[in-house]
């Protein structure tokens, strides 16, 4: 069953397959969109565009999965040109396919959904692809609760893409939620926390070294006349430490006390404080989240040359293969609505060097196995079926 089955909506057939927590699902979520305590804009500007550690995860996570070299095969063949694969190729005017997935593998990073729609005529295949964004989509269910439309929503305008004749223009691609029906939970929801703390470590060294890397104390009034300060003279005391003993220009300038007044300081110093490990630690986190190496990310660590081949060959296998696996997957399961050609886009592991060492493993392993046929050693590697003779 392909993607598109779930979609099929034809009152004529015989037989209806649905599932039977379909109508659960409908009345739990009532076609509301179920967004998260922490909104999607909100995570991006703090999480991507103003962490560095969270920028740099996204980036490596689709720029990696975007340039695997993928193949075009079905059973009888591997193809150098196919329409599907041309389509991929040039998916529309502006974007080539590395622009085109870098795009989509970065709304799965950011937000756990990638959306992709299908531009054809109006009967055949796709003649463009486009990435849409995911904080401007919204699912539409159905009576049965699957989807039946999609929602793009865009300054007080909406546009709405309905499935017809058992093909979705729109490709919803998401990651495992738990505890929604219709989204996908991102690595940036999971690492909020360590974002915060991040930030605000960030935000407390920047202050700290705008005030010349000094904690902040008390200004003590001890008058032998057991006396206190008037409003004027606290008010006078008050603007002249703004104007002159504050910010990153004021350091270091040395403070005139007068009238029995002591400067007391107060708080931790930086050291004690271990603002730098604890930055460290919730930086791991980050990385923990989206599935990154902390050393790729340059974050201090066991940073030896064999250490950081180990961590390059286990940011492939167990972060970028399996999604952009699943992403490819799900794009050739999507158009083979629309073509009916039952080729498959998949990520070519023989060209990827940083599993060039397993691959030539795994091809000596299998090419000195002779209780195997010929067939089913090409099985193995994941190669297509030879031609016959006829």
């Amino acid at each position: 069953m392909g993607v598109i089955d779930y979609f099929r909506r034809d009152a004529a057939a015989p037989e209806v397959k649905a599932s039977a927590a379909g109508p659960v699902i409908s009345y739990h979520s009532a076609g509301r969109v179920i967004w998260s305590p922490r909104d999607t804009a909100t995570l991006t500007r703090t999480g991507f565009a103003g962490n560095p550690v969270g920028y740099r995860a996204v980036r490596l996570i689709a720029e990696a999965a975007a340039a695997l070299p993928l193949v075009c095969q079905d059973e009888s063949g591997r193809y150098d040109i196919h329409p599907v694969a041309d389509l991929l190729n040039r998916p529309n005017p502006a974007q080539g396919r590395a622009e085109l997935l870098e795009a989509l593998y970065g709304q799965l990073a950011l937000t756990g959904n990638g959306y992709l729609e299908a531009v054809a005529a109006k009967e055949g295949a796709p003649v463009e692809l486009h990435v849409l964004r995911s904080d401007r989509m919204s699912v539409v269910p159905g009576p049965d609760g699957w989807p039946v439309a999609w929602d793009y929503a865009v300054g007080g305008r909406k546009h709405r893409f309905d499935v017809s004749q058992g093909r979705s223009p729109v490709l919803h691609v998401k990651t495992f939620h738990p505890q929604d029906d219709h989204y996908g939970l991102s690595a940036m929801q999971a690492a909020a926390q360590a974002l915060d703390v991040h930030n605000s470590a960030s935000g407390w060294s920047k202050a700290l070294l705008d005030n010349a890397a000094r904690p902040s104390g008390a200004l003590v009034y001890g008058a032998q006349d057991g006396g206190s300060m008037t409003a004027e003279q606290f008010d006078r005391l008050s603007n002249e430490l703004e104007a002159h003993h504050m910010g990153a220009r004021n350091a270091g300038r040395p403070m005139l006390l007068e009238g029995g007044l002591d400067w007391k300081p107060m708080g931790f110093s930086p050291s004690d404080m271990e603002f730098h490990r604890t930055k460290e630690a919730a930086a791991r986190d980050i990385a923990l989240a989206f599935g990154v190496p902390p050393m790729l990310l340059g974050i201090p660590g066991e940073a030896t040359y064999a250490n950081y081949a180990e961590a390059h060959r286990a940011f492939f296998r167990l972060t970028v293969l399996p999604l952009a696996t699943r992403v490819t997957a799900a794009i050739s399961a999507w158009l083979q609505g629309f073509t009916g050609d039952p080729v498959v886009l998949k990520p070519d592991l023989d060209q990827v060097p940083a599993l060039s060492a397993e691959r030539d493993a795994q091809w000596a392993r299998v090419t000195g196995a002779d209780f195997l046929t010929r067939a089913e050693k090409r099985q193995l590697l994941g190669l297509p079926a030879e031609p016959s003779d006829d």
